[in-house]
């Protein structure tokens, strides 16, 4: 769909003058009012002004929801008791502009940017949701450059391409804005619309959205001539904007990726190929050739309210003007500290202390160094090695590598290199099976073997992702955690892709009722805005390594990333936390687990595949033999899904907030995938 989103500082400021205008500029263009209220009834139906007028000048417009009181979407919609919701308005727009998908379609919204379509729902939501360029009308009237700063930074702040202004009088010269006193002239009146052309001309230098016209006051003279003249420049500004994508540049951008970018997971000579993404929105990837993809990753697992959520973007901004980074070094700030303080409040009961990190990776290994901290202070100087379940994964940096699946894991070329540690058998009660206490019996062994050598075991509580997205019974973590205790030995649980809800407890370790010793948190923390982490220790790690004499560290826990606790990162994080608090997270994730048990079910039995599972918000189809990724990437992206599959592991995560329709197309594709033989 190409054209324009035709907004405005208020409501009659000229929105349908400047759409109308364009409609006749532009060849083969179109007015679609997705909402218009304040119709009259008439002999064939309901009357729609702003149509009438563009079809009387010869253009072509359509309403594609009327309604008779002259008032607020929302406030209409509640009259007429109906409802609608940005995406139903966004859906029918482009319905519509597909029937003439070479025609330039003007969207015209109703009042200004933050009129209600409904109670969680303004017109800027429509404007994201449709993403076209926007063009913002302003009123030539006293206090219209406030209006205008502030609608352009509100749209500019929300990653919307305005491609500039237009400024119309909204009455005659002679009639003075009430705001001008009652002894105001016509030259006061003069003064202060002229200055107005001005400074809205250096506002528009400055933001990237210049002033593309400045309308005198038409009253009843809008013939269709005069607004051609008035408009040319806008409609020539639209026009260009119109154009087809820079194929050509397309391509030069891809062959620049492919020569020099280095993806994760892949060769720099020969890489997968990559989808070039335009932008993201709730629980969808638009890439730059107008395809949409439904998110089935929550971008690796950390997107879990979508893309673009308002609580967020408000937070990482006003964090942004205020304080972006300071040091962590011999200074601290409010971020840090309501962060921790709402963190402490949520995790297992015992935890009392917050070492903020870079991103999962690091906080795995800051956990490491507190473990072996922790056994040195007590003089236990051998105790410097982990003991961890095969299967596992915890990030890629060396020290979390070296904790990672030795055998089937992503790390095994750097074996040589690694410090050696132990592993013991992957814990082998599913979830959804009776408990075996047998699964325990080799962790047993391999504790009381090692006990004076093993400084903690690191477990991804049960869930593994990475090493294979097992789901293994809460029993065995009971029962490893009370193992752990009876030789002194500490319990790190790596809660970077479990916590905050995926599983349908807050944190994993939940469904044990345990709290370990350190735990580690990331990806969902931030909710996917920026990278971010933390390590939590309970008192007993803290005062262990605290209490270190000088020979053995003097009790300072030697880790200090140059962006620790960075204020946007706490902010962002903070806001993520109470943005899941105050939704129906649990609900929500219940119901992604039975609609994703439904949609995979026809997946069971098929040939080559070895096992279905789901767990809360996760979704797991294992093949029997290692996928094709590229192919079956293709495949899901011609589907119109964005699902990365690994080894012989086909998943989905979603964002929590993904609809039901969404997610049983992300279902089926997987379902289809394995009909087809690809997966």
């Amino acid at each position: 769909m190409k054209g324009v989103f035709v907004t405005a500082t208020d409501t009659e400021v000229g929105k349908t003058v400047t759409s109308c205008a364009l409609s006749l500029l532009l060849p083969n263009a179109r007015v679609i009012k997705p909402i218009q209220t304040g119709c009259l009834e008439g002999e064939r139906g309901m009357l729609v002004p702003d149509v009438e007028m563009v079809q009387s000048l010869g253009g072509r417009a359509n309403a594609l929801h009327c309604f008779y009181p002259p008032c607020s979407p929302h406030l209409a919609m509640e009259l007429a008791r109906t409802s609608l919701t940005c995406a139903d308005l966004a859906g029918e727009v482009r319905a519509m502009a597909d029937r003439e998908p070479d025609a330039p379609v003007i969207v015209e919204g109703a009042g200004g940017i933050y009129v209600p379509i409904n109670a969680n729902e303004t017109m800027l939501d429509l404007m994201l949701e449709l993403g076209l360029p926007v063009l913002l009308v302003v009123g030539n009237r006293l206090g219209c450059l406030n209006q205008a700063r502030l609608s352009l930074e509100a749209l500019q702040l929300r990653g919307l391409r305005v491609l500039g202004m237009v400024l119309n009088r909204v009455q005659p010269a002679n009639v003075c804005d009430p705001g001008c006193g009652s002894q105001a002239v016509g030259e006061d009146e003069e003064r202060i619309l002229t200055d107005n052309v001005r400074s809205l001309k250096v506002l528009g230098e400055k933001t990237g959205a210049p002033l593309l016209a400045d309308i005198p006051y038409l009253g009843g003279d809008i013939a269709r001539d005069r607004l051609e003249t008035l408009f040319a420049p806008v409609a020539h500004t639209i026009a260009s904007s119109l154009r087809p994508l820079d194929r050509k540049r397309d391509e030069q951008d891809l062959a620049f990726d492919r020569e020099h970018l280095w993806h994760p997971y892949t060769s720099a000579t020969n890489p997968l190929p990559v989808y070039v993404v335009k932008d993201t929105r709730k629980n969808r990837i638009r890439l730059w050739d107008g395809r949409e993809l439904v998110d089935g990753m929550s971008s690796w697992w950390c997107a879990v309210h979508g893309y673009g959520n308002e609580r967020l973007v408000h937070a990482l901004q006003a964090q942004a003007a205020r304080m972006s980074h300071v040091m962590f070094g011999g200074l601290t700030h409010r971020p840090a500290i309501d962060l921790a303080r709402r963190i402490l409040s949520l995790v297992p009961q015992g935890l009392t202390h917050v070492f903020f990190a870079d991103s999962g990776s690091v906080s795995v290994e800051v956990a490491l160094k507190m473990a072996v901290q922790y056994q040195i202070s007590l003089g236990r100087a051998k105790r410097r090695h982990f003991l961890t379940p095969m299967g596992g994964y915890h990030g890629d940096t060396q020290g979390a590598m070296s904790v990672c699946d030795p055998i089937n894991g992503m790390h095994t070329l750097f074996t040589g290199l690694l410090p050696r540690h132990y592993f013991m058998e992957r814990p082998s009660c599913r979830f959804d099976a009776p408990y075996d206490p047998s699964s325990l019996d080799d962790a047993r062994a391999k504790i009381s073997a090692l006990k004076d050598e093993i400084a903690a075991v690191i477990l991804e509580p049960v869930v593994q992702g990475a090493g294979g997205m097992w789901f293994y019974h809460p029993r065995y973590l009971v029962d490893l955690h009370k193992l752990c205790r009876e030789h002194d030995i500490l319990l790190i649980a790596d809660e970077i892709a479990t916590g905050f809800g995926r599983t349908g407890r807050l944190f994993a370790c939940e469904w044990a009722g345990i709290t370990p010793d350190i735990m580690c948190l990331g990806k969902a923390l931030t909710g996917g805005m920026m990278t971010g982490a933390a390590t939590l220790a309970t008192e007993r790690v803290a005062r262990g390594i605290g209490s270190a004499s000088p020979e053995l560290g003097g009790g300072l826990l030697m880790h200090g990333p140059t962006f620790m606790a960075n204020p946007l990162f706490c902010a962002t994080a903070l806001a993520s936390i109470e943005e899941l608090l105050a939704s129906p997270w649990q609900e929500r994730v219940a119901h992604l687990q039975s609609l994703l048990e439904e949609g995979l079910a026809p997946c069971r039995g098929r040939e080559g595949v070895a096992d279905v599972r789901v767990l809360g918000a996760i979704g797991v189809v294992e093949t029997q033999h290692p996928v094709d990724m590229a192919a079956l990437q293709q495949f899901f992206v011609d589907r119109g899904v964005w699902i990365r599959p690994f080894g012989r592991l086909v998943y989905l995560m979603p964002p929590l907030v993904t609809p039901d329709a969404d997610l049983q197309r992300l279902c089926s594709a997987v379902v289809e995938a394995v009909e087809k033989g690809l997966a």
